[in-house]
């Protein structure tokens, strides 16, 4: 059963104020996922020493990597990355709108990988919204729109996950559920299950939305001290199955023949 894990990784600063890149593939490696999204990763940047990041996530993992740079200083990267066990290829990576005369607003951006599941494609994007309402309902609006899920070659199986700084009260959290089903909710979870703070988590900003042949059948946020730690927010994991459609069955027996 595929196995989604996302995560904000405060560029791999802790609530311990200590650069760790490490740690954070550690308490990944935990959960042994198939799929990993993660934001807030700095590349490049002399913050955190210069490192790549992304790269050394991936590596520590065993896994291929696209990274999106949503802001760019000189040769200095800050942005999110999708990871993959499988066969993947990247489809998309970009910048989502903003707003104009708000100062010290972030770029934000998205990326959409599609990943071979034994023959069947999925769909991942992953995002990070921003902090200002109106922001984050002109980058929800985007990312439901023919750009992203809504584009014509974002057919099938699709998850959009991220942090998305929005709660389930909040305008752009309803957009996005009219075209896309929140798997927290398809699985009646109550209490949700909540990644922020991570030191006592009490607000759900990190989500998975997904379309009807997404099928979640367990959502969690590791609490170990070792993900208490890493990271101002826990990660978010899902379990998952794909629903085959009748043609993506078929595609998918006649890959397998074509290697048997």
């Amino acid at each position: 059963m595929p196995r989604l894990l996302t995560y904000n990784v405060h560029r791999c600063v802790g609530t311990d104020r200590r650069l760790d890149v490490a740690r954070v593939a550690a308490v990944i490696a935990e959960q042994e996922p198939d799929i990993v999204c993660l934001q807030e990763l700095d590349v490049g940047r002399a913050r955190t020493g210069h490192v790549d990041q992304a790269e050394a996530i991936a590596r520590d993992l065993a896994m291929t990597f696209h990274f999106n740079a949503a802001m760019r200083i000189e040769a200095e990267e800050y942005g999110d990355a999708i990871l993959s066990l499988h066969p993947e290829r990247l489809l998309k990576s970009g910048a989502l709108p903003t707003v104009r005369g708000v100062p010290g607003l972030e770029p934000r951006g998205a990326l959409w990988a599609a990943i071979d599941f034994d023959g069947v494609t999925l769909n991942v994007i992953n995002t990070h919204l921003g902090l200002v309402p109106r922001e984050q309902r002109l980058q929800a609006a985007a990312l439901i729109g023919a750009g992203w899920a809504g584009h014509p070659d974002c057919k099938g199986p699709t998850i959009l996950t991220g942090d998305f700084n929005a709660t389930s009260m909040t305008r752009p959290y309803k957009t996005l559920t009219r075209h896309l089903a929140d798997a927290q909710r398809l699985l009646g979870l109550k209490p949700s299950v909540k990644t922020f703070p991570s030191t006592f988590p009490t607000i759900r900003i990190d989500h998975a939305f997904v379309t009807p042949d997404i099928v979640p059948t367990r959502i969690w946020a590791p609490r170990s001290p070792l993900a208490r730690a890493a990271s101002d927010h826990l990660p978010l994991v899902m379990d998952f199955e794909i629903r085959a459609t009748a043609a993506a069955a078929a595609a998918a027996t006649e890959s397998a023949a074509s290697k048997a």
